[in-house]
């Protein structure tokens, strides 16, 4: 199993508070040590008007500015919002295309449907999204040929063009799906494209699930078999620290309740079908949800006490309430797909990714308020003490 970074470009503050220049100056300084430490790839999400939560709207800039600052590393997309009304997919194959010649054959290139608030800010027809991700897979591959491209069908209808630039790799960049559910790992599969999902604090028996429903659907891939992607990648949130107690005071426990907290609001989800994920079920994802309409009211004193002691805990958060660092770790430490702790203690769950045959583990290190000097500090640990003990496990 390969070690890569996931970023969503987060700060935890308002947009009125953020600056942009110092977060690229950090995020920057992050990709240089993890290049440095050995990490496979860098990924980086594309959102919108998402403040706090991300500040990613542009992906491809920022990772052509970690490709002219990095020798080794690969940079990846997770993705780039793949509706015909977002991108088209000649202006996808042309800046995908720049950025593996700019990084010299390092990119794997990963697309999204989006959903909810995204969909809405730019008109995208959502019961259209699956035919057109569908068809951008299709085309990439022959837009970054010899020949000239052309394409007709019920979505989109494109002349006889050149497109250029042609990327580096052969026969292409691999391709990625970002996936949200049982159903979209196994269209993935049948797209002969490789999965992109999430780990976060869902009970550890959905990765096995995921992974499966993925190889499903490769089995009835028609995608040339020099095109396919097999791989699996799914993210977590990490944090090592050199000891427990340096792992509560960073309160990186605390950084990923509020990523969880902010979630649903960002994307205009349901709360309840986010904690979903928490209490063990398995859904298709925030594509598939209504919009939430209007904001959030608090948390009910029913809430408050929530039976599952980590959404109580959120629930406490999001209604201001102070929270024991303590308490809080704990709590997020009998979580298996949540790193945040120790060396010995990561590894322990690295070990649990690689058994369940996870092809890459994505480590979502800067996220919520955490601190610039504690996310370098962990990427650097994990370097030293973390990758060399995971390759002698076989990774």
């Amino acid at each position: 199993m390969q070690l890569d970074i996931f970023s969503e470009l987060q700060t935890g503050l308002p947009a009125t508070e953020i600056d942009s220049k110092r977060l690229l100056a950090e995020t920057l300084a992050q990709a240089r040590a993890a290049d440095a430490a050995g990490f496979g790839c860098w990924w980086t999400v594309e959102h919108h008007s998402a403040a706090s939560f991300s500040v990613s709207s542009a992906p491809e800039m920022v990772l052509a500015a970690i490709a002219t600052q990095t020798d080794r590393i690969r940079i990846g997309t997770s993705g780039i919002l793949a509706p015909f009304a977002i991108h088209h997919p000649i202006r996808l194959a042309e800046r995908a295309a720049w950025l593996d010649v700019i990084s010299g054959g390092r990119l794997e290139l990963g697309l999204a449907r989006s959903g909810g608030a995204e969909w809405e800010a730019f008109g995208v027809d959502g019961d259209r999204t699956r035919s057109e991700i569908a068809e951008t897979f299709r085309m990439l591959p022959r837009m970054w040929g010899p020949d000239a491209f052309s394409w007709e069908s019920e979505c989109i209808r494109i002349p006889p063009r050149e497109i250029v630039p042609k990327p580096i790799q052969r026969p292409h960049p691999p391709l990625w799906q970002t996936v949200t559910g049982p159903e979209s790992c196994e269209r993935a599969g049948e797209l002969g494209v490789g999965m992109l999902g999430s780990a976060l604090f869902s009970p550890f028996w959905h990765v096995p699930a995921a992974l499966e429903s993925h190889r499903r659907g490769l089995e009835r891939t028609r995608a040339e078999p020099a095109s396919v992607n097999r791989r699996s990648a799914m993210f977590t949130f990490v944090h090592c620290a050199e000891s427990r107690e340096a792992a509560i005071e960073s309160r990186a426990a605390e950084a990923a309740l509020w990523f969880m907290n902010e979630a649903p609001s960002v994307f205009r989800v349901p709360r309840d079908n986010w904690l979903g994920l928490i209490r063990g079920v398995q859904g298709d994802g925030g594509a598939s949800l209504p919009l939430l309409e209007g904001p959030e009211s608090g948390p009910s004193e029913a809430e408050l006490n929530d039976p599952v002691p980590l959404i109580a805990l959120m629930n406490r958060q999001r209604a201001g309430q102070s929270l024991d660092p303590e308490e809080v770790f704990e709590v997020v430490e009998a979580y298996d797909t949540c790193l945040i702790g120790d060396v010995d203690a990561c590894v322990r769950k690295l070990e649990a990714f690689e058994q369940a045959g996870l092809d890459r583990l994505m480590c979502l290190m800067q996220f919520g308020p955490l601190r610039h000097a504690d996310v370098l500090g962990s990427i650097e640990l994990m370097g030293k003490a973390v990758l060399p003990r995971f390759v002698q496990l076989g990774g």
